[in-house]
């Protein structure tokens, strides 16, 4: 009978003990952020800190060998964008930008971009767009597009997830 009743109050005592160790922890993001979608989903390239893309990626999922490869006849392609953090009550324009750094792509040649995305009220996402151009001349060498969501002056691109590297295809 000692033994049950040592047992239970130790049984008791363990419960209340980790009962009262757990700690409620909450999730806030202080700053609103921007990232796009693929670069949350694809792996880093090879020396970047950004995904490189051969084929248009779904949205909320990463690249497959099933999905459009990404060339010159590819005409506009769509990149989700996220809103990191709570939905804004007004409209919010978001800009993008090419790095021309890491961009072998001509504008005006091989793409253009409006270099604005629109996250509607009350939402999470946007679209920036792509336009692919044929420049008319076959090439087995393809041309790198790097693009980066530079946010607005509320919301903030996130840290590593806010490029993404385009490899179009010229054949």
């Amino acid at each position: 009978m000692k033994k049950l009743v040592l047992s239970t109050f130790i049984l008791i005592a363990t419960l209340f003990t980790m009962v009262g160790c757990i700690k409620q922890n909450t999730l806030t993001i202080k700053d609103l952020q921007v990232e796009f979608d693929a670069a949350s989903w694809n792996a880093r390239g090879a020396g970047v800190t950004w995904p490189v893309l051969n084929r248009v990626p779904p949205y909320g999922m990463p690249v497959a060998a099933t999905d459009p490869l990404i060339s010159r006849n590819s005409g506009t392609i769509r990149f989700r964008v996220n809103l990191i953090g709570a939905q804004q009550n007004t409209a919010q324009t978001i800009n993008y930008s090419v790095v021309a750094a890491s961009t072998t792509a001509v504008s005006g040649t091989h793409f253009t971009i409006p270099g604005t995305i629109t996250i509607p009220a009350n939402s999470s996402f946007g679209e920036a767009v792509v336009n692919i151009l044929n420049p008319g001349v076959s090439s087995a060498t393809p041309v790198n597009l790097v693009l980066e969501v530079t946010g607005n002056s509320l919301i903030k691109p996130a840290t590593e997830i806010n490029k993404i590297g385009l490899v179009i295809s010229q054949n």
